[in-house]
C-alpha cells in the first residue's frame, strides 16, 4: 500500500527554520519524483519544490535560496529544509509522488500525504 506521511511542521517565528520530512512506504523511492506543495486558506495549491528520480531539483520562485529539498533513498524519505521563513510561508505542506520526473502541475501526482501545518508568526 502506497503511503506518504509528512512530519516536522509547527509554529515558528519569522526568520526561523523547520525541516519537513516525507516518509514513503509501499514503493521504492528510487523510481519516483517527490514534490512538495503547499496550500494556504483561500489560495490555490502551490508547487514549492521537487526532487526527480535522478535527483534534479526544482524550486518555486518564492522559496528559491531559502528552501532545500533532499532525499535519502535508503530511508525512503524526502526532506524539505526551510530557512528564513516568512509569514507568507504559512500553509499546509503536502508531499506527493510522480513517475520519474517533476511537474509543476499538482494534477500530475498520483499519491499524496495528509499534510503538515506550518505557521510562521511572531
Amino acid at each position: 500500500q502506497v503511503q506518504l506521511v509528512e512530519s516536522g511542521g509547527g509554529l515558528v517565528q519569522p526568520g526561523g527554520s523547520l525541516r519537513l520530512s516525507c516518509a514513503a512506504s509501499g514503493f521504492t523511492l528510487d523510481y519516483y519524483a517527490i514534490g512538495w506543495f503547499r496550500q494556504a486558506p483561500g489560495k490555490h495549491r502551490e508547487g514549492v519544490s521537487c526532487s526527480s528520480r535522478h535527483r534534479s531539483t526544482y524550486y518555486g520562485d518564492s522559496v528559491k535560496g531559502r528552501f532545500t529539498i533532499s532525499r535519502d533513498n535508503v530511508k525512503n524519505t524526502v526532506y524539505l529544509q526551510m530557512n528564513s521563513l516568512k509569514p507568507e510561508d504559512t500553509a499546509v505542506y503536502y508531499c506527493a509522488r510522480r513517475d520519474f520526473i517533476c511537474s509543476g502541475d499538482y494534477n500530475n501526482y498520483d499519491y499524496w500525504g495528509q499534510g503538515t501545518q506550518v505557521t510562521v508568526s511572531s
